[in-house]
C-alpha cells in the first residue's frame, strides 16, 4: 500500500495503527510469552544461518573460480593479521 493510499482512505490507516498496537499489546505479554517467543527467535535465526550457509556452498559449488579467489583473499588476510 502506498503513503497516498493512507492519506486518502482514513479506514486504511485505521488498519495500519491497529496491527501496531497489536505488536505492542503482545510484547507486553508475560514472561512466559516473552521466554517461548525467544526461543522461537533463535529457532528462525538457527534455520536462517542452515539455509545461508547452505547457499553459499551452492555458490561455491557454481562458480569454483569466485569461491577460489576469495578463498585465496580469506588467506591473504589472515596472514597479515596481527593479535
Amino acid at each position: 500500500m502506498a503513503d497516498g493510499d493512507l492519506r486518502d482512505n482514513p479506514a486504511a490507516r485505521e488498519g495500519r495503527d491497529a496491527e501496531g498496537m497489536a505488536g505492542v499489546a503482545g510484547a507486553t505479554g508475560d514472561v512466559e510469552d516473552a521466554q517461548e517467543s525467544d526461543a522461537a527467535r533463535r529457532r528462525r535465526r538457527a534455520q536462517f544461518l542452515r539455509e545461508l550457509h547452505e547457499a553459499k556452498q551452492l555458490r561455491d559449488r557454481v562458480q569454483p573460480r569466485r569461491a577460489r579467489a576469495a578463498r585465496m583473499r580469506q588467506q591473504m588476510r589472515m596472514r597479515t593479521f596481527r593479535w
